[in-house]
């Protein structure tokens, strides 16, 4: 019996799986993939040590028995924050993950079933952790399947991205004096050495290309000090810039900026990547990261999916049920274009 998309992804947006969470769903897709007749096998992916979480975590990664997929269909399982249940109206589905990927899951599920039955070696790899740090997407690239392409699912409207900006994260963090806020002049603040840097960084003239656009910069956590009344001793800020081409331009600026003033950890870079068109297609570029620079052992790839990147990671994440049927069809389409040209 056809694997029916809108059931699945309302299956799985129903299992909770926050990033280094992804257990439960992880067991579930396994399962789900052996009744269909794969092989299935379970990548263990290390655990956060500073997550908390005692959650087994693995990749799935399923294809017929004793085959080689020439091309493989992959997306990630974990979601952002906070878990938000199914639901759904005539035109949409909504929830945690509907479209950031959940939905993408169904679809390409559906799609290999479809590729199987045309003869295609398909194969599907689900990571954990791509909101935070890629870890199943890195574990997944030391034991690569032998496949020539892969197909990335992230939401692009159902358009071919010819490129995804790279990320670039940052903890600034400024050392100060304590003191009675009532005599400033004998401490020192670090939160006053903090707003100057940030200051600072948000006049930075950032890189742009022509055909991709500009890099952005954003301030997304702030804290530090002891109470109202104290002088602040320390304080912290995360930045993170979306890089439209190499990083050293930019970690040289942030650097600069920082300087005399705080410290600069980079503890996180992804870089900028271009991908190939496909004729009669249309195209976007994706202003997020996603795992590709990680799967860089899975084959060629091409970045596609259904639902919008503007609703993912909000409270109103939905998508659209005609778009997922129809990301059904494009999946199997490129995957068949892909597989069939020459060499």
């Amino acid at each position: 019996m056809p694997v029916d998309p809108i059931q699945l992804t309302r299956r799985l947006v129903d299992i909770e799986s926050i990033t280094y969470n992804e257990g439960a769903v992880g067991a579930f897709l396994a399962e789900f993939l052996a009744g269909e007749g794969y092989a299935v096998e379970k990548m263990p992916v290390e655990q956060h040590k500073e997550s908390g979480s005692t959650s087994e975590r693995f990749n799935v990664y399923a294809c017929a028995p004793g085959q080689t997929p020439d091309v493989v269909l992959s997306t990630h399982m974990d979601t952002v924050p906070p878990f938000i249940p199914f639901r759904e109206d005539d035109d949409f589905l909504y929830g945690r993950g509907a479209c950031d990927a959940k939905g993408i899951i169904a679809a390409q599920i559906a799609a290999a079933e479809r590729l199987r039955e045309q003869g295609v070696q398909v194969g599907l790899l689900f990571v954990a952790g791509e909101e935070r740090d890629s870890a199943g997407a890195k574990a997944a690239n030391a034991q690569p399947r032998g496949s020539r392409f892969l197909i990335n699912g992230e939401p692009t409207d159902n358009r071919v991205a010819l490129a995804s900006k790279g990320s670039l994260r940052a903890v600034i963090r400024a050392s100060g004096r304590m003191a009675h806020s009532a005599y400033p002049e004998l401490g020192d603040s670090a939160i006053n050495k903090l707003i100057e840097v940030l200051h600072r960084i948000l006049s930075i003239p950032l890189p742009t290309l022509d055909d991709v656009g500009p890099s952005t910069l954003n301030i997304g956590m702030i804290s530090g000090g002891r109470a109202p009344n104290v002088i602040a001793d320390h304080a912290e800020a995360q930045v993170m810039t979306r890089l439209v081409g190499p990083s050293d331009e930019t970690r040289r600026a942030i650097e600069k900026a920082a300087e005399g003033l705080a410290t600069v950890d980079f503890t996180l870079e992804i870089p900028f990547r271009r991908f190939r068109s496909l004729p009669g297609l249309p195209t976007m570029i994706a202003a997020f990261t996603t795992d590709i620079p990680w799967l860089g052992s899975w084959g060629e790839p091409v970045l596609l999916g259904p639902g919008s990147i503007h609703v993912a990671h909000t409270p109103h994440e939905k998508l659209a049920k005609k778009e997922l049927f129809e990301a059904v069809d494009l999946y199997v389409d490129v995957a068949r274009r892909l597989v069939n040209e020459p060499g």
